[in-house]
C-alpha cells in the first residue's frame, strides 16, 4: 500500500461514522487543551512571582522577625518573637557590615483608609527615605519621604498607583492632581506628597496597592511599637551577597545575645533564596497540574482503543476479504494504526489551538498570568501521537492476525 492509499482508506474509514470519530477525538482535544492550559497557568504564575521578587530591588537581602527556618524547609517555624527586630538593628547593619550599600527598615499594617467619601483597606507601610533606593520604588508625581519628614514624624503619605486609583479614581495621567490631597488613616489626616510608579503584582503581593508613610509616624500613630516588621539590605554587588548574609546573621546573633544559630529569633533570606524557593514550589505545582490534566489524555487513549476494537469487530469481513486478495499482516496493521494515529493527531491539533486560546483568554482577564511555551506544545502534540501508537497498536495487531477464512465467514 502506498501512503496515498493509506490516507484515502483512513479518511473513508473515519468518515463512515462521523459521530463516533468526533466523540473519540473530543477526548483527546480535552486532554491536550487541559495540559497546555494548566501548564501555561503554572509557568505563568512562576514567571510572575519571579518578576515580582526581582522588582523588589537588586542584590536584596531580607531580614524578618521570627524563628530561623529548619534545614530543608522554606517555611519559618511559628516560634520566635514578632517584635525581635528594631531600627537600631538596621543602623548596626549599615555601620557594622562590609559591602552593604544601603539599609531600609520598614513596618507594615493593613488599615482602612478614606478620602473624599471613598475608602479602601490596604497595606500602610512605615518606611525610611532609603526604602525607595533599596526596594527600587520610583515616584511618578510628587516626592518620596524625606529625612526631615521622617525625623519629625510628619503626617505625609506616598500612594501606590492602585491605592490612589481606589481612593481618588484618577488614571495615571492625572495623578499629579492627587498630590496635596488629604487622606485619613486610623482617623488621622495625612497629606499626599507623591504617587509611586507602577510595579505590578496582584492580591496581597500587589506592590502598587500600598501607602508609604514615614516609619516614625507609623510607629507613633499606627502601631504604637518601636519594632519593625522587616529590614531590607542592599548588598554592594551580586558576588558579595552570600558573605553579607553571613555577616548580618553573625551581627544580629551577637546583638540579640543568642549563641546557638538554630535558636535565632530572625530569618535572613537573599533574593536568590526567595526565587529558588518559589521556583521549586511552582515547578512542583506545574507538574501536579500537568499530571492531573494528563489523566484526561489517558482516558482519551482508552477511548481510542475502545473505538478501534469495535471497528475491528465491525470490519471483520472486510479484513478477511483484504487478506484473501493479498493484503499482508503489515498492510492491515498499518491501516488500523494509521486510523488511530489520525484520530490523535487531529485531536492534538485542535487541542493545541483550544488550549492556546484558553490560556490567552485567562491571561487577558488579568486574573492569572499564563505562559505557553513551545516545549509544552511540542510535548503535548508528541504525547497525543504516542497515545495513538500505543493504544492503536493492539487493535491493529489483532486485526492483522485474523484468520481470513474465519473472517469471511463472520456474520
Amino acid at each position: 500500500m502506498t501512503i496515498n492509499d493509506i490516507l484515502q482508506e483512513t479518511y473513508i474509514a473515519l468518515s463512515a461514522n462521523k459521530a463516533r470519530s468526533g466523540l473519540t477525538i473530543l477526548g483527546i482535544v480535552i486532554g491536550i487543551a487541559s495540559v497546555i492550559a494548566l501548564v501555561a497557568i503554572g509557568q505563568g504564575s512562576t514567571a510572575a512571582i519571579q518578576s515580582s521578587i526581582a522588582s523588589l530591588g537588586s542584590n536584596l537581602i531580607e531580614i524578618s522577625p521570627g524563628a530561623q527556618r529548619t534545614p530543608g524547609s522554606p517555611v519559618r517555624q511559628a516560634a520566635g518573637s514578632a517584635a525581635s527586630l528594631s531600627a537600631d538593628d538596621a543602623d548596626a547593619i549599615l555601620s557594622g557590615v562590609a559591602d552593604v550599600a544601603n539599609v531600609a527598615p520598614s513596618i507594615s499594617a493593613r488599615e482602612q483608609v478614606a478620602a473624599k467619601g471613598t475608602n479602601t483597606n490596604t497595606s500602610v507601610m512605615g518606611v525610611t527615605p532609603s526604602y525607595a533606593s533599596v526596594r527600587d520604588v520610583a515616584v511618578s508625581d510628587g516626592t518620596f519621604i524625606t529625612d526631615s519628614q521622617e525625623a519629625s514624624a510628619a503626617k505625609v503619605a506616598v500612594l501606590g498607583p492602585a491605592a490612589s486609583a481606589n481612593l481618588f479614581g484618577y488614571s495615571g495621567a492625572t495623578t499629579s492632581d492627587i498630590v496635596g490631597q488629604r487622606i485619613r488613616i486610623n482617623n488621622l489626616d495625612f497629606t499626599v506628597i507623591g504617587v509611586s510608579a507602577p510595579k505590578g503584582g496582584s492580591g496581597f503581593s500587589n506592590e502598587d496597592d500600598v501607602i508609604y508613610v514615614p516609619m516614625l509616624s507609623a510607629q507613633r500613630y499606627l502601631t504604637g511599637s518601636r519594632s519593625v516588621n522587616s529590614i531590607s539590605v542592599e548588598a554592594a554587588s551580586q558576588d558579595a551577597m552570600t558573605q553579607v548574609q553571613a555577616d548580618i546573621t553573625s551581627l544580629l546573633l551577637a546583638r540579640h545575645g543568642i549563641s546557638d544559630p538554630a535558636r535565632a529569633d530572625f530569618s535572613v533570606l537573599n533574593q536568590n533564596d526567595l526565587i529558588s524557593a518559589v521556583s521549586s514550589v511552582s515547578q512542583t505545582l506545574t507538574l501536579l497540574l500537568g499530571a492531573i490534566a494528563g489523566i484526561s489524555l489517558l482516558v482519551g487513549g482508552i477511548g481510542i482503543m475502545n473505538m478501534m476494537l469495535t471497528t475491528v469487530t465491525e470490519r471483520t469481513r472486510e479484513i478477511g476479504l483484504r487478506k484473501a486478495i493479498g493484503a499482508t499482516r503489515t498492510d492491515i496493521t498499518t491501516q488500523f494504526l494509521a486510523e488511530a494515529i489520525a484520530l490523535t493527531v487531529v485531536g492534538g491539533v485542535i487541542g493545541i489551538a483550544l488550549g492556546w486560546g484558553i490560556s490567552a483568554i485567562v491571561d487577558a482577564t488579568g486574573a492569572v498570568t499564563t505562559v505557553v511555551s513551545l516545549g509544552s506544545v511540542g510535548l503535548a502534540f508528541g504525547v497525543s501521537a504516542l497515545i495513538g501508537i500505543v493504544f492503536g497498536y493492539y487493535p491493529a495487531r489483532r486485526a492483522s492476525r485474523l484468520n481470513p477464512i474465519e473472517a469471511l465467514r463472520y456474520e
